[in-house]
Order: C-alpha cells, then sequence, then structure tokens
C-alpha cells in the first residue's frame, strides 16, 4: 500500500507542478498582451496631446506676434 501511495502521490505533485507552469505562463502571456495594449493606447493619447499643445503653441505665438505689431503701430 505505500508504494501505490508514494507512486500516487508523485504523480499528483508532478501534475501539480506541471499545471502550475503552464498556468504562470498563460498569465504572464496575458500580462505582456495587456501591457502593450496599454502602451499603444497611451501612445496614441501622448501624441494626439503633442500635437494639440504645438497647435496651441502655434496659435499664442501668433497671438503675441500681432498684438506686439498692433502695439508697435
Amino acid at each position: 500500500m505505500g508504494y501505490m501511495l508514494r507512486v500516487r502521490m508523485s504523480s499528483f505533485f508532478a501534475g501539480v507542478a506541471l499545471s502550475s507552469a503552464v498556468g504562470f505562463y498563460y498569465l504572464y502571456k496575458d500580462y505582456l498582451i495587456a501591457h502593450d495594449s496599454i502602451s499603444n493606447q497611451i501612445k496614441t493619447i501622448s501624441e494626439s496631446l503633442d500635437a494639440r499643445i504645438t497647435v496651441l503653441e502655434t496659435l499664442k505665438e501668433q497671438r503675441e506676434t500681432a498684438s506686439e505689431m498692433d502695439h508697435s503701430e
């Protein structure tokens, strides 16, 4: 009886170890996919925001030059 118990226990723990390794692998892949997705979203938002800031800075410079020309006249 002791031999069969050892065989069953070792098979059980081998299965637990294997399923744990596979589970961690899938979680790691899921983490990487989620990280890439969030990074791409942030990159898109950042590029959009940078473009808007550039446009606003250009408008500000145009208004400053226009107001300087008005004050010089």
